[in-house]
């Protein structure tokens, strides 16, 4: 039967579905020669090495590869993290001038962001955060919002080769990061449309970013979750960039003799992703205004927060990021400061220990001076990114040194070194903060037990684990109960309640659980 749907599909003229491909046809000569030139006037043209030994199909996918990389710009990048550009020695007069551009460079200015440009949830009152929420909610019913999800990151450290949105933490509904915040879009579009009382569900486009190796796991997921209660068209993977591998002595790594070794180019890449996806022109034909941005690894991320884009929106930003309190004055995470009169980022390691534990000095406060731990989660007004262009290609690259499997030119073997061997160049994605002015970026302070538990270790760490994010999200769940009037009992202190996102997404409508005795553990999935 099948042969004979074949033939007659033959005779009309159309392929079928079972039809063999039309075979790989190799680059032509002509266009080999052209892109070779280019590599070997950059003195890169050792990728070329083994060409003539490849397959049709080996030669096309290392040409396709090779046409994307321009070598001279990689050469640059390869020099400025290679060979940063030494502090000149300053003279006698220079040591003495406090203004001296030298020190300058040398002792960036660095201080907490004025008080116009932050706002915490922590101090504010229930007026103003009803305020902040309703206005939130509006724009998520007028369809004005969307998601970007950075989810280029596989779960290797986690003991698991899947994308680490796929990664079960372990709760009682053994629900993976990624259904947990597909449920709270859900969610969050359900309290959008009864507050607005429309008729219509309101669509928070989810614009997942992968990378390559965890792009096609990720689409499978999905597909086979049946996005997870999401139309499939309102669920949109795309993949951020990536950039050669670099030796020590400045080439680019080959991986084998028909391909580069390359490698994600950071969450930073996801402003050139926006672009080379068409991502940014599919949030302009749906008319989005709003756009929030997170990673995937915080299993309490409120996905398109109601409060956050009331309040940034409210305050007619470009950019507004999220921070919580820093435990510690030693804790270990970058901050949100002021330097050089500009918002920025700076690791704990670029601050003194004088710097770490300084006081607010407002009267007997006891709050650090420098206390907002970046969580990347931010908040960008589409005005904002249809202006990608005009700066996208002047933020800076950081350098990973790293153990890179590589192919030895010479004997043509591939390699796995024990030492570091070469470089991976990144972008951070706050690297943009310092490109807006202060007056167009806030500061928002939210509560980490409500909104920041990331996953980055291994079962058994004891912190930032698949056991601390269960456990946060367990007790979460014990919180909202207890506000809403319910009776939580339990045998151990730590057992906890998971309550699904698909019954609250905040905390709100428990209260018909008010005065039930709920033994712990538990889940409440349904009403």
């Amino acid at each position: 039967m099948a042969q004979i749907m074949n033939n007659l599909l033959e005779k009309l003229n159309i392929t079928s579905s079972e039809e063999k491909k039309a075979p790989v046809q190799a680059p032509t000569k002509d266009e080999v020669k052209q892109l070779k030139e280019k590599f070997e006037k950059a003195k890169q043209g050792h990728v070329f090495k083994y060409y003539d030994e490849l397959s049709k199909e080996e030669q096309r996918s290392l040409y396709d590869q090779l046409y994307t990389i321009d070598p001279d710009r990689i050469n640059i990048l390869a020099d400025k993290a290679l060979h940063p550009p030494k502090k000149e020695e300053k003279s006698k007069d220079d040591e003495d001038d406090e203004d001296s551009e030298d020190k300058k460079d040398s002792e960036p200015e660095i201080s907490p962001l004025p008080s116009d440009a932050t706002a915490s949830l922590l101090d504010a009152d229930q007026e103003q955060r009803d305020e902040w929420y309703t206005s939130g909610l509006s724009l998520i019913a007028d369809n004005k919002v969307a998601v970007v999800l950075m989810a280029g990151g596989q779960g290797t450290r986690l003991g698991s080769s899947d994308p680490k949105g796929c990664f079960d933490i372990g709760l009682p509904s053994h629900k993976s990061l990624f259904q947990m915040q597909a449920e709270r879009i859900v969610k969050v579009q359900q309290l959008a449309q009864k507050q607005a009382s429309k008729d219509n569900l309101p669509v928070v486009p989810w614009y997942v970013m992968t990378s390559g190796p965890t792009r096609g796991p990720t689409e499978a997921y999905f597909k086979a979750h049946n996005y997870f209660g999401l139309p499939a068209e309102q669920v949109i993977i795309f993949e951020q960039g990536v950039l050669p591998c670099i030796s020590n002595d400045g080439e680019i790594l080959m991986e084998t003799k028909g391909r580069v070794a390359v490698a994600p180019d950071g969450n930073g890449g996801i402003y050139q992703a926006l672009l080379t996806s068409n991502v940014r022109t599919d949030m302009r034909k749906r008319g989005i205004a709003h756009v929030h941005a997170y990673c995937v690894d915080n299993c309490l991320v409120r996905v398109a927060d109601p409060i956050f884009l009331g309040f940034s929106a409210g305050r007619d930003v470009s950019i507004a990021t999220k921070v919580v309190r820093k435990r510690a004055a030693n804790e270990s995470v970058g901050l949100i400061v002021q330097k050089f009169g500009k918002p920025d980022v700076v690791e704990y390691s670029e601050i003194s220990q004088e710097m770490a534990e300084a006081k607010e000095g407002t009267g007997n406060s006891e709050k650090l001076k420098f206390r907002a731990a970046n969580i990347v989660n931010h908040y960008y007004s589409f005005a904002f990114l249809e202006t990608i262009e005009e700066w996208v290609h002047t933020l800076p690259h950081h350098v990973a040194k790293k153990k890179i499997p590589f192919l030895d030119i010479e004997t043509g073997k591939q390699e796995k070194p024990e030492k570091p061997n070469g470089i991976k160049l990144e972008q951070f994605v706050f690297d943009v903060f310092p490109f807006v002015p202060m007056e167009k970026f806030a500061c928002f302070e939210v509560e980490r037990t409500d909104e920041f538990s990331p996953l980055k270790n291994a079962k058994g760490k004891g912190e930032d684990d698949p056991d601390t994010s269960k456990k946060d999200i367990m007790m979460q769940g014990n919180r909202w109960l207890k506000e809403a009037g319910a009776i939580v009992v339990s045998e151990k202190d730590d057992s906890g309640v998971e309550i699904s996102p698909l019954i609250s997404y905040g905390g709100e409508g428990l209260d018909y659980l008010k005065g039930r005795e709920i033994k712990a553990p538990a889940v409440i999935e349904k009403q």
